[in-house]
């Protein structure tokens, strides 16, 4: 049973009835489902997840007027429904896990994860707001969502970076990926220096893993699942994830490996016109993706700046 099966069935058969029968309207107001931190909210949830912040339970999101009119009723019955479910137990609230389900005001909930209460309106907004919250806000599945407005915030969202901005942070990505790996990984390596050579491939994996997300336009989840993620992405995703994970097998020299997966990256970034470069060093390929940046302030940034 995955958690996102299991919180449709214990909305459905617990907590609908329930959530009506005491706040008569709310779902004119109210957006349900899951979404947010943890692996059930991905679909990545297994039998290692059931330790901890997983079991049955959902969300309801509300626009202020709704929060006004039925947050505390909303969230007293939230608290009375039945703590086991098909077996399972509710999750136990940590001070890590509080508030992950159950009655949230849309502004609150995107606060937590983006900083901001509200979709960014500038490119400028755009660049404080952390890719990990973005994922993790637009996750998930909605059960019901009749008023349209949560659906409507996590769809605005989902359309991804403003262009300038995502050539920005592809452009970085692609220069700090030469950094660590066509570059330091080496001269770590033969320095005897293992430790940062280490450093160097992890550093290399975290920004090609990054620059084939922008190409996909996907935001980029927490580490833990950046991997498995990628093997879902129609370009490069499958293919990438695998070379990177070839990076972990055996010891010895792994810079072949690195220019392997560098060649990739660059051959897509030029088959899509994103690179008019013909190196097979990422930076240069970096510099020629700025280049094209068309706001002139984004454009100036150093190219290992987001």
């Amino acid at each position: 049973m995955k958690g996102l099966e299991l919180s449709r069935l214990y909305w459905e058969q617990v907590g609908k009835r329930a959530l009506f029968d005491a706040c008569p309207g709310i779902e004119e107001y109210a957006a349900v489902g899951l979404a947010g931190e943890g692996s059930d909210c991905f679909g990545y949830d297994d039998e290692l997840s059931r330790d901890h912040d997983w079991g049955p339970g959902f969300c309801v999101w509300l626009d202020d007027a709704g929060m006004e009119r039925y947050g505390a009723a909303a969230a007293q019955v939230y608290a009375s429904l039945d703590k086991e479910f098909m077996g399972f137990r509710r999750m136990n609230e940590t001070e890590q896990t509080a508030g992950r389900m159950g009655v949230h005001r849309i502004g609150d909930f995107l606060l937590r994860y983006l900083g901001t209460d509200r979709v960014p309106g500038s490119i400028y907004e755009w660049r404080r707001v952390p890719e990990t919250g973005l994922s993790v806000v637009t996750n998930g599945r909605i059960f019901l969502d009749k008023s349209g407005k949560f659906t409507a915030v996590r769809e605005e969202l989902s359309r991804f970076y403003p262009e300038a901005l995502r050539l920005k942070k592809l452009a970085s990505h692609c220069a700090l990926a030469a950094q660590s790996g066509q570059y330091n990984y080496l001269r770590c390596y033969r320095r005897g220096e293992g430790v940062a050579a280490l450093l160097a491939l992890a550093e290399f994996t975290e920004h090609v893993q990054a620059a084939v997300f922008l190409i996909n336009r996907a935001y980029k989840p927490y580490y833990k699942w950046a991997n498995r993620r990628m093997r879902e992405l129609p370009v490069l995703g499958a293919e990438t994830a695998s070379a990177l994970e070839g990076l972990t097998v055996g010891s010895g020299n792994k810079a072949e490996k690195i220019e392997r997966i560098s060649a990739m990256l660059i051959e897509e970034l030029v088959r899509e016109g994103l690179s008019s470069s013909n190196s097979d060093y990422l930076l240069h390929h970096a510099e020629s993706i700025q280049s094209c940046i068309d706001d002139p302030e984004i454009r100036r940034l150093h190219i290992m700046e987001e």
